[in-house]
């Protein structure tokens, strides 16, 4: 039957999300239900095409790209696909109408973790919204279920949020992205002498992205609201440790916040959601 193989599809892309992300897979345990599943799909997709240029080393990551691109794509003309995580994404492209502009923006960027190592302004920005802003635009899809008027007035927002996580991970990796894959996404910064006023001008950036992405936040329908202000509230929380750090130590270790901690920012989260303190 294909319920059930649909169904095999949407919990191998909640076995991914668990595996790879506890913060989001908390978050997502904050939708309502109805949004889990779709949600589930999108990470899995993304994490899948993350994942061939950031960890299959010794392979030919460009082929594999091209592949799961066009695999992808296939996917969503023909509904149906036999790679369970691409499967359960083009279910969910087809329900909420996610854009092909969005799906495409993705992947650039993902193309351009291939080759780029250095990126100018113009290059960061089209890598931020690609790989960052992009997907949280498909999860508005799913939020905003279909109604373009809400998908247009809170898509400002979900684009800053989308940055701001992305912002937060490039300063908590940078250890890894410049010593192991050679990146360095912050334009004129060089990290061989990364200074404070380096830091801080990248923080004021995350800051002021932060600040505009909580008031759409708060506009989100209920259904929605938890989940993401979980997730928002968690990476606040690590931006936090990380200012706290010295350039020089965020170049030699990954800054975490412990599994524990994360289970008591869910409970303080939940809690500020319930007695209406967002």
């Amino acid at each position: 039957m294909k319920k059930l193989f649909d169904e095999m599809s949407i919990e191998c892309s909640r076995i991914t999300t668990k595996k790879y992300s506890t913060s989001f897979s908390l978050g997502i345990l904050f939708l309502n239900k109805r949004f889990r599943s779709p949600i589930y799909s999108i990470y899995g997709f993304v994490r899948l095409a993350d994942e061939i240029v950031d960890s299959f080393h010794g392979f030919d990551k460009k082929s594999l790209l091209t592949n799961f691109k066009s695999e992808a794509f296939a996917a969503i003309e023909n509904k149906i696909s036999l790679n369970p995580i691409l499967n359960s994404f083009q279910r969910v492209v087809h329900q909420f109408k996610i854009p092909d502009g969005l799906i495409n923006s993705f992947l650039l960027s993902m193309e351009m973790d291939l080759e780029k190592k250095n990126y100018e302004n113009d290059e960061y920005q089209k890598y931020i919204f690609g790989s960052a802003e992009a997907v949280g635009l498909m999860c508005l899809c799913v939020f905003s279920e279909n109604n373009k008027a809400l998908y247009d007035d809170l898509k400002p927002f979900a684009r800053k949020l989308g940055a701001a996580f992305q912002k937060v991970n490039f300063l908590r990796d940078v250890q890894g992205d410049n010593l192991e894959l050679g990146r360095t996404y912050f334009p004129n910064v060089d990290l061989k002498n990364f200074s404070l006023s380096d830091k801080k001008k990248i923080e004021k950036e995350i800051e002021a992205d932060f600040n505009e992405a909580l008031k759409g936040i708060l506009q989100l329908p209920p259904g929605s609201r938890n989940g993401v202000y979980l997730a928002y509230y968690y990476y606040i929380n690590l931006f936090k440790r990380i200012k706290k750090e010295s350039p020089q130590a965020i170049l030699k270790k990954r800054i975490r916040v412990p599994g524990y901690e994360k289970f008591l920012l869910m409970f303080k989260s939940n809690l500020k959601f319930q007695l209406n303190l967002l």
